[in-house]
């Protein structure tokens, strides 16, 4: 089994209701996002995958991320836009074109802070 990852970063703000403290309150974080691919084989340029396509699609939904109140966010309507919510949706946008080239995602992390990860392995 071959794996591979990579790191993207992107910043918004949120808010998250009925957890108490502070976090109820309008904040922000840089979040750093891991993207983790597997697979069995590797394709006639002996690679698992291109880091550039990856990166690609991986930026192409974080730019809809990037510097918005997730909130409203149309993918985070009705829901608290935690963490585990943005870990989830990345997963479930990039699924589809990472299974196009016959690979699956077995993690997407995402780091709120230096010291608070959630990571969601389907």
């Amino acid at each position: 089994m071959y794996e591979v990852t990579i790191k993207k970063s992107f910043a918004a703000a949120h808010i998250l209701k009925e957890i108490g403290g502070k976090c109820e309150d309008l904040h922000g974080h840089n979040f750093l996002v891991e993207v983790t691919v597997a697979g069995e084989t590797l394709n006639s340029e002996d690679l698992l995958i291109d880091f550039r396509d990856l990166k690609g699609w991986t930026n192409e939904i974080l730019e809809e991320l990037d510097h918005k109140y997730l909130n409203e966010v149309e993918a985070f309507r009705g829901v608290n836009p935690s963490s585990e919510r943005v870990a989830k949706h990345l997963h479930d946008r990039l699924a589809p074109k990472v299974e196009a080239a016959k690979l699956r995602v077995v993690c997407v992390t995402v780091w709120e802070s230096d010291n608070a990860r959630v990571a969601y392995r389907p």
